[in-house]
């Protein structure tokens, strides 16, 4: 008489019983291959998320603002040009040395930057008004491609020749030689546009026309 095989049966279990546990231990390391990929992705999405929002912070709260623009009338033509700038509320501090002027008479363009020792005056060094400053300091370095800084407030002495650094409360002036710039200078009725450009933050926006006539010898443009 035929019987049941204990034996076959027992091992058909068992074979079924690894085969299982091959499946479980698969899905388990399927499921933390997956885990790993899933915390290593969203830990690379939150650094990034971090540093996106601290890059926004810092383009829309900082940067500089211009107080005002005067220029200096020699002969009818606008020689000089006096940017008094500061930064705005909440900026860090912002090298000058790194920042680039734009500045153009809608017919050319031109670049000028913070790159020679001899562009740097202190207050205390100013001898009178500033675009005819008698110790000659104020403007000597002051070029078609380089503008000078005069410093005009700054409480912390953050701002020196070597490292030109302004922060919340100083003001300092960007001094521009527009006869080098120009060919001799700004005529009236010229429409001048610029930037100054920092390394971050929004950058300080010029914009006006010169004067129909220049009846005074210095003249507030903005």
């Amino acid at each position: 008489m035929g019987g049941l095989d204990l034996r076959s049966l027992h091992t058909s279990s068992a074979s079924i019983g690894i085969g299982s546990m091959i499946i479980f231990i698969a899905m388990v390391l399927v499921a933390g291959i997956a885990a790993s990929v899933l915390m290593q992705t969203s830990t690379r999405l939150e650094m990034q998320a971090l540093r996106t929002g601290q890059e926004t912070i810092a383009e829309v709260a900082s940067g500089l603002r211009v107080v005002s623009v005067e220029g200096y009338n020699e002969s009818g033509l606008m020689t000089k040009m006096a940017i008094e700038i500061s930064p705005r509320a909440g900026s860090p501090d912002i090298d000058i040395s790194q920042a680039i002027l734009e500045i153009s008479d809608s017919t050319n363009k031109y670049i000028l930057q913070y790159t020679s020792s001899n562009t740097f005056t202190n207050s205390s060094s100013i001898e009178g008004d500033i675009f005819t400053d008698s110790s000659g300091t104020a403007w000597s370095g002051a070029s078609a491609t380089e503008f000078t800084v005069i410093v005009f407030q700054d409480a912390d002495g953050s701002c020196t020749s070597t490292s030109p650094i302004i922060n919340f409360g100083d003001h300092v002036i960007v001094a521009v030689d527009t006869s080098d710039i120009f060919s001799g200078g700004i005529s009236p009725r010229t429409d001048v546009v610029g930037m100054i450009v920092t390394e971050e933050g929004a950058p300080g926006i010029i914009g006006f026309t010169s004067p129909s006539s220049y009846t005074d010898t210095i003249m507030e443009l903005q």
